[in-house]
């Protein structure tokens, strides 16, 4: 999983679209080639204008990475618009409610990857589009988790004092969730030095990882975190965690919250920290957020949304419930 931030931007007035349309085309035309490029501006310029056309204002996530040594371009659009009744309906072409071609929808999903709407009557919209470098490319899941993260930096800072991290180890799967004290260069500097730790370790079990990691952050600003541990041979969850991550595991409507140690890493941890037990179940979802987001959420309020790819799920407690004071950060793993 490539753990860079997401870009964010708020879009009030048509006249800024050009703005974000041209950074976007920057971004990505030295990692694309040409027809490719034109492609992704085709995507990123529909979003937008359906954006500003049905809900007049919303948030336009994106951020290009790489996975398995090529770039991959996502693109996420939030609104607080009247939604869509009929989203299979509204995806044909010719279909439109404000007398235009209604090719917008229909063009998002033709020339992406991979993309996915989920609306609610009165809540808004999410666009969710991924794109590789062919339009023809198909990328399955690989093994037997899929993670999505939203990464985002508290406004007006550059760099993130929250980071994630997963990692495959034989028959195991690691994921951790950290967040350096407060935001901006230090607080990323102790993420990082926890991060280089997680992924350097020899040990499995999330409480032997969290005291190495106490240990080597001691001369950064600290940082609270939750380890993970999913053990597919025994069918196990293994979770610990220290400070105000909240984790929680998922499955339909039932869903059980961990409760983290109190302290901090680098700082203070207790003497004696243990590893929570669940047990694995199929479609299970591990959620992980940061303190950057508020803690009461209920999946209720999201009908049939665990059907759809966990970034959707991640862009919607976003979309509610992002704090925008802090680092704000959600990992979701699916088992799959």
């Amino acid at each position: 999983m490539d753990n860079l931030l997401f870009r964010s931007y708020n879009i009030e007035e048509r006249s800024y679209a050009s703005f974000i349309k041209r950074e976007i085309h920057n971004l990505v035309r030295p990692h694309f080639n040409e027809q490719r490029t034109g492609e992704i501006d085709i995507i990123v310029s529909e979003m937008i204008s359906n954006m500003i056309k049905y809900a007049e204002r919303g948030e336009l996530l994106h951020r290009l990475s790489t996975e398995n040594g090529e770039p991959v371009f996502e693109v996420i659009c939030l609104d607080n618009g009247t939604g869509i009744k009929d989203i299979v309906h509204s995806t044909k072409d010719g279909i439109s409610s404000r007398s235009t071609l209604g090719h917008g929808i229909g063009s998002i999903q033709r020339l992406s990857n991979f993309a996915q709407i989920y609306s609610l009557p009165d809540w808004g919209t999410i666009v969710y589009s991924r794109c590789y470098t062919s339009v023809e490319t198909n990328r399955a899941p690989q093994g037997n988790t899929l993670a999505r993260c939203i990464n985002i930096a508290k406004p007006g800072e550059i760099v993130c004092g929250d980071s994630a991290a997963i990692r495959q180890v034989g028959d195991k799967t690691l994921v951790l969730l950290g967040d350096g004290l407060g935001h901006g260069e230090f607080a990323k500097e102790a993420v990082d030095k926890a991060i280089e730790t997680f992924n350097s370790t020899n040990q499995a079990q999330p409480a032997d990882i969290i005291r190495e990691m106490h240990a080597a952050v001691k001369k950064t600003r600290g940082l609270v975190a939750t380890v993970a541990m999913l053990d597919h041979n025994t069918r196990q969850w293994h979770i610990t965690g220290i400070g105000n991550i909240s984790a929680r595991l998922q499955r339909g409507l039932e869903y059980k919250n961990y409760s983290s140690y109190n302290g901090i890493i680098g700082m203070n941890i207790p003497g004696r920290i243990e590893n929570n037990l669940y047990q694995m179940e199929k479609f299970q979802q591990l959620i992980l957020c940061s303190d950057g987001l508020k803690t009461r959420w209920d999946l209720v309020q999201y009908p049939s949304i665990l059907k759809y790819d966990p970034m959707l799920l991640a862009a919607a407690l976003y979309k509610d419930h992002a704090r925008k004071t802090d680092d704000m950060t959600i990992l979701i793993v699916k088992v799959l």
